[in-house]
């Protein structure tokens, strides 16, 4: 019918315009006490106006809007559908023959926008917007290197493997070992006591070296002080770069996690940020059920109280996500599953709270 329509027009405008106000008013505080706390660094250092406004904040608007847009997403569905409750929209609307399900509609259609547009930011905007991102901070505020790396042991291609007690961030090895095996047979394997990357060669250099190559019946021992070699790797993968993963779309973000598995490297972060990108939007749907069903009817308490709840409900949400990712993190949980548990466990007390409402 043709006041169904409207009556979806009037709640999709309502839940979008909602969201977009609220979102924008959280961006701009956001915004706002980034430049008080960067200040300093804008100033002395000289930073021109239009690479801080084109190469940072217009890079950190999508990143942080996204990151909120599940908690506005809630907030603002228990905001308008409180008033329209209290305003006595929603009786008028179900006395005349809508059923609860059907009043649902519109939610679902908002929210499915509202999650597009979120997955469509969080695979395939963002990460190149973040390293826009921290490449400015890099050039101009504070790096993103957190340090090197401690008794590494890496596949750096099929049967070969590679162990260096440390490496450092001017690009140097220690106690460097390599070890090439054909089948279970090793072959060749040689020690060094440190390896340093060439940035002009491109190269390896091995400093002060001992090789063995095992033949059938005989070895052969070499010595030397210095190598160059080309390997299949590089410096960055023994850097530990803060929320590198973050960098990555998501079809790049896929290989660099094979690629890494190959190497046996832990991926742990790296397989959480893969499913956040699509449990995170997802959410959506969970919360706008949940808020729907909270606000539609009316408690005593009001406007205030349904703010509450649902405040409650989103705060123990992000908490029991966070919970989670550091059971992933610490090896108990599988980065799939402690993921997606939040989205699961919400998804029945959705269901509940969308069956108590629609009595």
């Amino acid at each position: 019918m043709k006041w169904y329509k409207t009556i979806d027009f009037y709640i999709s405008k309502k839940y979008l315009g909602t969201f977009f106000y609220s979102i924008s008013l959280i961006l701009s505080i956001a915004i706002i006490f980034d430049i008080s706390e960067n200040l300093d660094d804008f100033i002395s250092k000289e930073i021109p106006t239009k690479d801080i406004i084109t190469q940072y904040y217009f890079n950190f608007i999508p990143y942080f809007g996204n990151l909120f847009a599940p908690l506005f997403t809630f907030i603002a569905v228990i905001y308008f559908t409180s008033k329209m409750a209290y305003n006595t929209e929603i009786i008028a609307i179900l006395s005349s023959g809508v059923s609860y399900s059907r009043l649902m509609r519109p939610y679902l259609v908002s929210a499915t926008i509202i999650t597009i547009l979120s997955f469509t930011l969080g695979n395939f905007v963002i990460p190149p917007a973040n390293t826009k991102m921290i490449n400015f901070k890099d050039t101009f505020m504070k790096s993103r290197v957190v340090g090197g790396q401690k008794d590494i042991h890496r596949q750096i291609e099929p049967g070969v493997y590679i162990y260096m007690q440390s490496f450092n961030t001017n690009n140097i090895g220690y106690r460097f070992t390599l070890e090439r095996f054909e089948g279970s047979k090793l072959v060749e394997k040689l020690t060094a006591q440190n390896i340093r990357w060439d940035d002009e060669s491109r190269t390896w250099i091995i400093n002060s070296y001992w090789k063995r190559i095992m033949h059938d019946d005989y070895e052969e021992i070499e010595k030397g002080y210095r190598l160059d070699t080309a390997l299949n790797m590089t410096p960055k993968d023994f850097i530990v770069l803060k929320n590198e993963m973050e960098t990555y779309k998501t079809q790049d973000l896929i290989r660099e996690i094979d690629q890494m598995k190959m190497r046996g490297v832990n991926t742990i972060e790296w397989e959480i940020e893969k499913h956040k990108r699509i449990a995170n939007p997802f959410s959506t749907f969970i919360l706008t059920v949940i808020g729907m069903s909270l606000a539609s009817r009316k408690i005593k308490g009001g406007l205030g109280l349904h703010l509450g709840l649902g405040l409650l409900l989103a705060f123990s949400y992000i908490l029991f996500m966070q919970i989670s990712t550091v059971f992933a993190i610490s090896g108990n949980t599988p980065p799939m599953v402690a993921v997606w548990i939040p989205n699961l466990m919400y998804s029945v007390i959705a269901f509940f709270l969308y069956r108590w409402a629609a009595r």
